[in-house]
């Protein structure tokens, strides 16, 4: 068995909204470009035709790989904080001579460290699980090790 898909409700929501506008108006739309390139005749010099079949695998791959993170899903809920990192807890870091950065523990699907998102998976994640405030954690990175101190868990 493959392992959990760890979301937030609103990450499942938008795969929800995203998986019914596939199976929906895109499949529709795409039907329709392949009926279209079906009646100009012959299909093996027919770029509209062959483009149309292309677009239909991805978008048929998508709704599978959509269906199959919702099926292995664990909805993350709002966790009372108990004073430890958890998945789906906000925590605010801090490094020696950087302002506090505050990120989003969530899992991979849903990971977007532009928008303060970062994996339970990741090595910054790794480290900041079942740490409390005022531990000081160690991750590798880039460019280089780097050690942080949890100000705030929520």
């Amino acid at each position: 068995m493959s392992q959990p898909n760890y979301l937030t409700p609103e990450g499942e929501a938008k795969l929800q909204a995203e998986l019914k506008d596939l199976k929906g108006p895109r499949r529709d739309e795409l039907s329709a470009r392949l009926r279209s390139a079906i009646q100009m005749g012959d299909l093996s010099e027919n770029a509209d035709y062959h483009k149309a079949k292309e677009d239909q695998g991805f978008l048929e791959g998508r709704i599978q790989e959509i269906e199959a993170i919702l099926r292995n899903s664990v909805i993350i809920e709002k966790t009372q904080s108990r004073g430890i990192v958890v998945i789906g807890s906000h925590i605010t870091i801090q490094e020696d001579g950087f302002d506090p950065e505050t990120y989003h523990l969530v899992g991979p699907t849903e990971a977007d460290p532009r928008k303060g998102k970062i994996s339970h998976e990741s090595p910054i994640g790794k480290a900041l699980i079942d740490k409390k405030v005022g531990d000081v954690a160690e991750a590798e990175a880039p460019g280089g090790k780097i050690k942080f101190k949890i100000v705030a868990i929520e």
